[in-house]
């Protein structure tokens, strides 16, 4: 009422009703004086300190946490998950999101926090369409985000580079400069923000032509183009639909392709499908009104279990078929949404529904998120999120990277983290504890050194239990 008042221009408002709503809309504090603060945090946490990782006596069993992340997950897929986490460390490490979030709950942090994606390792960032079908490069998965520490993300994804380089043969030297690369860039890009208007840093997207012009060496641009090229004239009907369904009968279905793709449980069968049912008819509501104009023009042809990634083996997850036409056809999938990994350490989510904390991330973090994002829940109270499948996506090849381009990609996702994590957080600060020099690039390169130690020798005790039979490995997986 006061603010309408004001807005007329009235004047028999009392002068300290208006400077209490004056305060309550005051502007943040200017840029150099948030920066100043960062700069001021080195003194509480210096920047060398983030390079330490020394296992504490009471760390947890690296198995234990696995067999903790495995609870409530569909039994049968469980021996997928760890036949997929099993063929090296840097797998492992993609499987593990639990194991490392309880470390970094224990490295220095100086106390800024945005959303982080809470599993920033390299294999999560790739190119996708948006709405407007321009290809990005972004973060893809955000299954376990959550308004933590900045450090915690970087940190997971500097490790990532180390151990999908030993993965690829590349000497510790071009390691540390794919960490560095990456680091880098999260610092000039962040400095780079913390200039920009908050407009300016909300409508900010890394474009996939943009990257592919920048690139030096004629062979890796050449390369990434054909690749987005390819990425650009996927059509869903030519495509996608062959590649999943069958359409010989008079309703067509999702193809079986077990273990990965399947109808049929070993157990609840009937009762799996009705919570599915139940959750998509549920999930209409979480989206904008225009899309449900859009999505009311498919009906459901098809449902079928989706094996994905490697974290995320044995949550449920569906995939749906869905028609408006003959030849018209729309992929949604389902995605069973739990705790985030941080929780235990960031503290608790603000939200009830861990389908909407994902999908409230997604739409903070990217710069772009599917028109079809939303989230839901079936009868037995678990909680989903939903989004396309398979809409113009590019995923890299990352066990084929040379040296040369995982260094390139190093430098992409420090970038694209940056933006994230500006959209979220107060960027002035984070570069001003940063600053403009490489002390904090040679400390994150001599923890992510450090940390990939630790995962290989947690990966050593996660084969032993493999081979005691403690964790059982599905043998065509």
């Amino acid at each position: 009422m006061q603010r309408d008042l004001i807005e007329e221009g009235r004047s028999d408002i009392p002068a300290a009703d208006c400077e209490d709503f004056r305060q309550t809309f005051a502007p943040r504090p200017p840029r150099a004086e948030r920066a100043a603060l960062g700069k001021a945090l080195r003194k509480q946490v210096r920047r060398c300190e983030h390079a330490v990782w020394s296992p504490p006596p009471n760390r947890a069993d690296p198995v234990s946490l696995i067999e903790q992340a495995n609870t409530g997950r569909i039994p049968e897929l469980i021996p997928i998950r760890h036949a997929r986490m099993l063929p090296s460390p840097f797998t492992f490490y993609r499987g593990t999101a639990l194991n490392m979030a309880a470390d970094l709950a224990g490295t220095p942090a100086t106390g800024l926090r945005v959303q982080v994606s809470g599993d920033a390792h390299l294999g999560n960032f790739r190119c996708f369409a948006t709405p407007e079908r321009r290809l990005i490069f972004d973060i893809h998965d955000l299954d376990e985000t959550l308004p933590a520490p900045w450090e915690w993300d970087l940190k997971r994804l500097a490790a990532s580079f180390v151990l999908a380089g030993r993965n690829n043969g590349h000497r510790a030297d071009q390691s540390e400069e794919a960490v560095r690369n990456c680091v880098r860039s999260y610092r000039e890009h962040m400095a780079m923000f913390s200039r920009m208007r908050a407009l300016e840093v909300w409508y900010a997207n890394v474009e996939a032509d943009a990257l592919a012009a920048d690139i030096c060496d004629t062979d890796i641009r050449t390369k990434f183009r054909k690749s987005l090229n390819k990425a650009k004239d996927t059509c869903l009907v030519e495509d996608v639909f062959p590649r999943f369904a069958d359409d010989s009968g008079t309703i067509p279905t999702i193809k079986d392709d077990p273990p990965y793709i399947y109808h049929h449980l070993e157990r609840d069968e009937g009762e799996f499908y009705d919570r599915v049912r139940y959750a998509y008819a549920h999930y209409h509501d979480s989206i904008a009104v225009e899309k449900r104009t859009l999505l009311d023009r498919y009906a459901v042809a098809d449902v079928a279990i989706k094996v994905v990634g490697v974290g995320s083996v044995g949550t449920t997850c569906c995939i749906v078929l869905m028609t408006a036409g003959t030849r018209d056809p729309l992929f949604l999938q389902i995605k069973e949404a739990r705790a985030s990994v941080l929780e235990a350490f960031a503290g608790p989510s603000a939200f009830a529904h861990h389908g909407q904390r994902v999908v409230t991330g997604h739409r903070l973090m990217q710069a772009a998120s599917d028109i079809f994002l939303g989230w839901t829940t079936d009868r037995g109270g678990r909680h989903y999120y939903v989004r396309q499948l398979r809409d113009k996506k590019l995923k890299f090849t990352i066990e084929r990277f040379t040296a040369a381009k995982m260094a390139l990609f190093a430098g992409w996702c420090g970038m694209t983290l940056a933006r994230a994590h500006a959209r979220s957080g107060d960027a002035a600060a984070i570069s001003g504890y940063l600053g403009a020099g490489e002390s904090f690039d040679g400390a994150i390169a001599a923890f992510a050194t450090a940390y990939a130690d630790q995962v290989e020798r947690d990966y050593d005790c996660f084969a032993q239990a493999v081979r005691a039979g403690r964790l059982e490995v599905h043998a065509d997986a």
